[in-house]
Order: C-alpha cells, then structure tokens, then sequence
C-alpha cells in the first residue's frame, strides 16, 4: 500500500506541474493588444427591430453608434468615484482581479443554480475591459480563466489610471451609446467634466444592466433606487460624507429626451429592447447580429400616435389633462398590436419618454377594477340578478352605521354623479358603474379571492394584499394599463389567458430561429360562463344607457364591450374596451399626478378611445362574444332579483313574498350564498352598517313587513 500511495502520489504531482507548466505556456502566449487598438473596440453585429411584417424598421440598436474618447483628467472625480464605489472599490489597491469577489461569485452563482442564493458577477473593472475588448462573449471556464490572466498581464503593461480612463470611454450605457462623455451628453446635456454627484451615481447606476436601468425605461423606480444604493456605497468608501449623500439623494436631476429622433414606435422598441436585454442579456445585444421580428400593427401604430397625441393636446385646455398612453392587443394569443407610452416620446414638457402603458407600479383605474370583484362574485355564486341596495352607507365598522363621513377611520363614498338608486341587479350596477353596489360586490366576493383572480388574469402590481381594503373596487391600488388590457382579454376569450408577449421571433445571423413565440399556449383561469356574463354586461348599450356616453362607447352591428374608470380625485381616466379579437385601452391623466377637470372619463378618454377603436375595427374581422343557455334559477329571492323579502310561496303559479325588506346580508351567507340563510345574520360585522339605510329607506318609501306581494310567475327551471 505504500508502495502504491507514493507511486500516486509521485504522479499526482507530476501531473500537477506538467498541467501547471502548460498552462504558464499557454497564459504566456495571450498578447495584450495596443492601448488605441482597445479604445477603439466596434459593436459587430447591429441588432435590428421590426415590426409583424418584417419589412418595417422599428429601430436598429446600433446603426448609429455614439462613443466621445476624452481623456481621464476631463471626466470629473464624482463619475469616477460613483463607478468605483459601486463596481470596484478596491480597484487601486489589485492586481487586475479581486480572489474574494471571485469565491463570493462562485459561491453565490453555485447556490443560484439550486434556488438557494442569486446570481452576481465578481467582475473587477480590469476584468471588465478585458472582457469588454478582448474576448468573446460567452461564458466559458476557459474564457473566464483567460479574462483572469489577461487582467492580470494588462495591470503590469498599463496604469491604473490608464485602465479606468479605458472603462470609462467604452462602457456601454444602453443602445448605441458608450463611455461617460456621450452618455452625459445623451442624458443631461453636459461634458462629463462637469457631472454633479446626483447625475454621476445615475450613470453608475444605469451599468449593470443599460436596458433594464435605463432612464428611459419602464423602470425609473428601481433606477432611482439604485442610484441611492451608489450614493451610499460613496459614502462607505469615503468618496462623500453623510450630508453630501443626503443632499445628493433629494436633488432632483432631470433627463433630456433620447436625441436618436429615427425610431419608430419608441415605447415598444425600448420595451422589446428591455425585454431582450432581461431574457438574453445585454452581451447578446452587442454583438448578437439579431432579426427581432415583433407583434407591433406598424399601420394601426401610426394612427394610434396621431390619435393619441392629437387628443391629449386637446385635453390639457378642455380638461387639465395633458398626458394619454394607449394599449391594443389580440386576445387570441396576447400580441400587443400597438403601445403608445405618452402623448409624444420626445416631449420634454411631460416626460413623455416615460412608458406611462408599462411602467409599474402604475396608476389607480377607478372603475375600471370593478369587473374582476363582479366576476369573482359569479364564481362564488351569486348572479347577474342578484339584488343589492345603493344607498349611502357606511363601510367602516370604527364607526357608527349612521355616521355617512369618509374621513379616516370611516368610509362612506359616493356615487359619481351623487344619486342613489336604491335596489339595484349586479347587471345594472356593473353596466351603470355604480359605487356602493361595488363595493358590496367586493366584500360578497371576497378582497383576497378578488386579488387572486385578477392576479390569474394578468394584475402583476397587487401584490400585497394587506395594503387594501373595500376601496380596491373604486380604484384603490396601482395598474398598469398594459395588465389591465391583457386582463380583459380574459374576459373576450371565455376565459382563457394569454400572457402579453412583443415579440414573434428572434433569428440569429444565421437565420436560426432563437424564439419563436407564433402559436403560444392559453391558460383557462376563468371559468367560460362568468367571463360570458361579464361580456353580456359590458356590450350591453341598453343597460349602460343612464351613463349618457353610448354615443362614444358603441359600435353599431359590432359586439363591443366596454368599462370606463375615473379615480375619486379624478388623476385617472380609463375606457377599456374590446371584442373576442380585439382589446383597446386607454389612460388619460398626467404625469405628475395632479387632478383634472371633474368629468367621467367616457368624456375625456371616449372621443380618441372611440375613434382608434373604430380603425383598429375596420381592420379585424367582425366577431361576436359567445352565450351560453340561461343558467338556472337560484331558489333564493335576492339571488334572482327579488328585494321585496326572502321568504316566497307560489299560489296559482305566481310566486309571492312575504313583504320584509332587508339587504342581502339578511338573506344569504356571504361565503356560501346558495347555501342556508344565515341563523344570526349580525355576526356578520357588515350586517348592521349595510341594514341601517335599508332599513330608513323601507320606512321612508312606505314598506310594510308582513304583506303577501306578487312579484311574478313563479320560476320553471330552479336548481
């Protein structure tokens, strides 16, 4: 055995130095190029965007691409500092790599594999202009161990100073812009010498991932958050002290719109652009050579624009709202047909080259929300002739049922034109968009059921449940109209979800295909029978009527349903409408979240929702949203429309109640509607709030209890 065990262990070290000495030989042979030859690395393929047809360009991602080389003593120190801060702190004090951030890179990438940790880089800034310049982009062990030697050697043939001057003029910042100088002037308008603290962290920040960070993306929020995450790694590497961190976190730095004025449908391209980057990474958009073959109508597009931006001029002097963002998509696989993000992409005036469409966390939709609690409440049981009272009533149980005050901790709302109805059907209630009969709907349905099922649909920004209360049915919580259109395609397709996709097909240089997303899969998250009621609702023009917008909502010989929102402080207007094959959604508003004029939205968003509307119909094939037979016939009174008391009795086949009106509270179990009527109906903690005006308004209306009333024929088909 000892014989054995040297003789391993004479091999074993053999082959150690023999494999050590090949790769000394090897790591000898790597030439670190000329300083000019670095400093002048090219993209190498351009990455082209178009629209469905192929034959429209939306945007070539490099065919103009912008790099200034300017020498390190005319950028100034707070870029310098920002960068090293957050990317390589210990940048001076290496030798071209950083063993610890390497283990932490190993370790962390190691446990991202098995879902235990994420995935980080240990990239020092040398590695990074090696990798950069030097190597091909892919993610090799041996790539990785010859950006680690070439690091290395590249420390012993440039300074540090001559390293970073290298970084800070090739380092991508999005697109067709790379190093500090261009990027400064792209984005503030000024030479990277005379960057502020505030707009140098921005710079910093944008880095790991240009697309996704980029101040002209669907995410300004995590930018920002990110910006202050480099102003305090500033701080905690000595670059500022706590008061100038502070004071760089609450000054505001505005961005000047992207100068490249040849894009087309700006929004969409920087929202397949972002996409691209997020699934591919950004390396594949360097050098990727792609044909991206998107879902964008490039014709209805244009028209879209024009409408949109025509409109929302219009709005600012009629109604104080200067801002407009546009959705349409296919409902049959979930193909956005048309974005529009702001009245205008370059307009400095609102920041129109924010994506108001799909950036979260959103805006509130004010009714628009209304259909998902309606939709649950039919899951749950109850149906479209359901009997609920609209009268003002007080939801908050901190205060008394007779208090009809909404400040805080009481909730009474009200109406949007201030009336109350009275016994009022779930179809009308829906159909009229009527306040306090949804928010009866919501409690019936369930706040957390209604969250899940609208989350099933597509609602990706309500993720926290205990953030909202019965105000989540008027508009409560943040959307995105982009969800919100997918989400009522939903309903345009009995039922079947289709998850929002911008791209049709991604081909290499080559011709391969990458991703090909032509024939994708639905998902039935919604049962085809409530998604038909809700459509029957929402196309009905007759039960819609009293809302006085018909003209601008209907479609004559087109099955077209249709909801409008405005929010309690009229900052939101919405009109969502659609057929089987078709979803337009619009937003007006504006972007710094002041109120417009006091309108329903039908008015402010009806005219340019109704005229994209007609051309994105005259365009699609005539279809009409399905209907099945009638459902059966609940045996309960208020589940079928009758509110004049829930105990019935048939004489000669006409039915009659005995006269005791009540809310629905009285008569069924919220949680079990068709079930048993509830033996103690106050436990319920609503049951007092929602009788008291029920109650005043019997007596003030002259209802009796105890009469024997008919209300009808007695029903044929009960389950």
């Amino acid at each position: 055995m000892r014989k054995h065990r040297r003789a391993i262990t004479i091999w074993g070290m053999s082959s150690f130095f023999v494999l050590a000495g090949l790769i000394s030989l090897w790591a000898a042979t790597l030439q670190i190029p000329d300083l000019s030859s670095l400093a002048n690395r090219k993209v190498e393929q351009s990455v082209k965007i178009l629209d469905r047809t192929g034959s429209v360009l939306l945007y070539d991602l490099h065919n103009t691409k912008q790099r200034t080389i300017i020498p390190l003593v005319q950028i100034s120190p707070n870029i310098s500092h920002a960068v090293l801060a957050i990317e390589d702190p210990g940048f001076y004090q290496h030798s071209g790599i950083e063993p610890r951030a390497i283990a932490r890179a190993v370790v962390g990438n190691a446990l991202s594999i098995v879902g235990l940790g994420v995935s980080q880089g240990g990239s020092t800034i040398t590695q990074q202009v090696v990798k950069g310049s030097l190597l091909v982009n892919d993610k090799t062990l041996a790539r990785k161990l010859k950006e680690w030697i070439l690091a290395i050697k590249m420390e012993k043939v440039f300074n540090k100073d001559q390293i970073l001057e290298l970084y800070l003029n090739q380092v991508p910042f999005g697109g067709s812009l790379y190093g500090v100088e261009e990027a400064s002037q792209t984005f503030f308008g000024k030479h990277a010498s005379d960057l502020s603290v505030p707009e140098a962290a921005y710079l910093a920040a944008v880095l790991p991932a240009p697309t996704y960070y980029s101040p002209y993306g669907t995410h300004k929020d995590a930018l920002d958050r990110r910006k202050n995450l480099v102003l305090a790694k500033m701080n905690e590497h000595g670059f500022l002290t706590q008061d100038e961190e502070e004071a760089a976190k609450k000054a505001e730095v505005v961005f000047l719109p992207p100068r490249d004025t040849s894009i087309q449908a700006p929004h969409f391209a920087f929202y397949v652009r972002q996409y691209l980057e997020e699934k591919y990474g950004s390396d594949a958009l360097e050098a990727g050579g792609w044909r991206v073959t998107t879902t964008l109508d490039a014709d209805l597009q244009v028209k879209a624009e024009e409408v949109v931006r025509r409109n929302a001029i219009e709005n600012t002097e009629k109604f104080n709202a200067s801002n407009a963002a546009l959705i349409a998509l296919d409902p049959r696989n979930g193909q956005i047909l048309s974005m529009v993000g702001s009245r205008y992409y370059f307009d400095t005036e609102i920041d129109g080259a924010y994506n108001v469409a799909a950036s979260a966390p959103g805006r509130q939709p004010g009714s628009a929300f209304k259909p998902f609690a309606y939709a649950e409440a039919l899951l749950k049981g109850y149906t479209t002739n359901t009997v609920v009272f609209d009268l003002r009533t007080q939801f908050s149980t901190s205060c008394a049922p007779e208090d009809m005050s909404s400040e805080l901790p009481c909730y009474s709302p009200v109406n949007y034109d201030g009336n109350f109805r009275g016994p009022m059907t779930l179809r009308e209630a829906l159909a009229q968009s009527i306040n306090i009969p949804a928010v009866k709907v919501l409690y019936l349905a369930g706040l957390a059921d209604t969250l899940e099922l609208a989350k099933s649909m597509g609602i990706t920004t309500l993720t926290d449940p205990g953030r909202y209360g019965l105000t989540l049915v008027l508009g409560g919580g943040e959307v995105t109209l982009l969800d919100m259109a997918s989400a009522y395609g939903v309903f345009a397709r009995g039922g079947v979800r289709f998850k929002p996709t911008a791209v049709l097909k991604i081909e290499d240089i080559n011709g391969t295909v990458i991703e090909d997303n032509s024939n994708p899969a639905g998902t039935q998250v919604l049962e085809r029978t409530v998604a038909e009621e809700i459509n029957d609702i929402l196309s009905d023009a007759v039960a819609r009527a009293p809302l006085g917008e018909n003209d601008l909502l209907s479609f004559p010989g087109r099955d077209v349903a249709v909801k409008t929102g405005t929010t309690n402080e009229y900052k939101d207007a919405w009109t969502i409408g659609y057929t089987p094959n078709l979803v337009v959604g619009i937003w007006a508003g504006n972007n710094d979240n002041t109120s417009m004029v006091k309108k329903v939205s039908g008015f402010i968003v009806g005219p340019m929702w109704h005229e994209v509307m007609q051309y994105a119909l005259s365009k699609t094939p005539n279809e009409a949203f399905t209907r099945s037979d009638s459902p059966a016939i609940p045996q309960k009174p208020v589940l079928r429309g009758v509110w004049q008391g829930g105990v019935s009795t048939v004489q000669n086949g006409i039915e009659f109640v005995t006269q005791s009106v009540h809310e629905i509270l009285h008569w069924v179990d919220k949680d079990n509607p068709k079930g048993p009527s509830p033996q103690n109906p106050s436990s319920d903690s609503q049951y007092t709030h929602w009788e008291y005006p029920v109650r005043l308004w019997a007596q003030t209306n002259g209802y009796t209890d105890g009469l024997q009333i008919p209300v009808g024929n007695a029903p044929q088909n009960q389950p």
